[in-house]
């Protein structure tokens, strides 16, 4: 079993050490050994452009976010992960991060940009890692990777036992879907969406911790800061049966669809 705790707040748009702040009191309370932030934590979502996201945007091997976050994830014995604003060379990608008691584990780099993101950011090119903690196999993706049904079922097919879902969500649907992703998957996700509005986007909140039969555990509220927490038995992520005699992975008709790559 372990304990994981998804945070809910509104980060600051360019106001990185008030973020910082607004973290570590949050998370003070709490005893976990997963905790999951919101999308582009570190730096607030709605940029005006290219040179706005630069100005709030860090290098990994010196961010002071980062660095933050490892501090803390030291001091509680946790593993974090966090949606960051990622800068390399002159690139600018809308990442999440993966730290631990020893340090930085592991990034994931947005596959799937949403709306304005494209002016901005670049496609991510890290592809989908999962990683194996000692507390279980993490993936991560990125909001608007909600979409691709691919993405989530790559990173189950290589073992991901808890899918962690940092998130700026300003659309209606994705919190409705999770759970069958869920339990498509037969694995746990985590759902962390901000609240609040910056410029002209209103975030909606409701961030959500699903089980592999589809359950929803945990679910916030739609404008509130506040920490969901939950104890899980990742072991059950790695039965894959739905039925005695049906497995959600080995009954799947790669001979059929296993390579399909239909352009339209």
């Amino acid at each position: 079993m372990i304990d994981v705790s998804i945070v809910q707040f509104a980060p600051l748009l360019g106001k990185l050490q008030d973020n910082i702040n607004s973290i570590k009191e949050l998370v003070t309370p709490i005893s976990a050994q997963l905790i999951v932030l919101p999308e582009l934590a570190n730096s607030g979502y709605r940029f005006n452009d290219y040179k706005e996201a630069k100005a709030a945007s860090e290098y990994i091997v010196s961010s002071e976010f980062i660095d933050a976050l490892c501090v803390i994830s030291k001091t509680k014995g946790a593993y974090i992960v966090s949606g960051f604003c990622e800068r390399e060379g002159d690139d600018l990608y809308n990442s999440a991060v993966l730290v631990g008691p020893n340090g930085l584990v592991g990034t994931y780099r947005k596959l799937h940009l949403f709306w304005g993101e494209k002016r901005i950011f670049k496609p991510g090119n890290k592809g989908l890692p999962v990683f194996d903690t000692p507390i279980g196999k993490i993936g991560m993706l990125v909001c608007f990777d909600w979409m691709f049904p691919e993405a989530w079922r790559s990173l189950a097919l290589q073992g991901a036992q808890v899918i962690a879902h940092p998130s700026n969500l300003v659309l209606p649907y994705c919190q409705g879907v999770i759970p069958s992703y869920a339990l498509v998957n037969r694995c746990f996700i985590a759902t962390s969406n901000r609240i609040g509005s910056e410029r002209d986007l209103t975030f909606t909140g409701q961030s959500l911790l699903a089980g592999p039969n589809g359950e929803v555990l945990k679910k916030a509220s739609k404008g509130n800061a506040e920490v969901l927490c939950a104890s899980l038995d990742l072991e059950r992520a790695k039965d894959k049966f739905i039925t005695p005699c049906n497995d959600a992975f080995s009954d799947r008709r790669d001979d059929v669809y296993g390579h399909l790559n239909i352009k339209i």
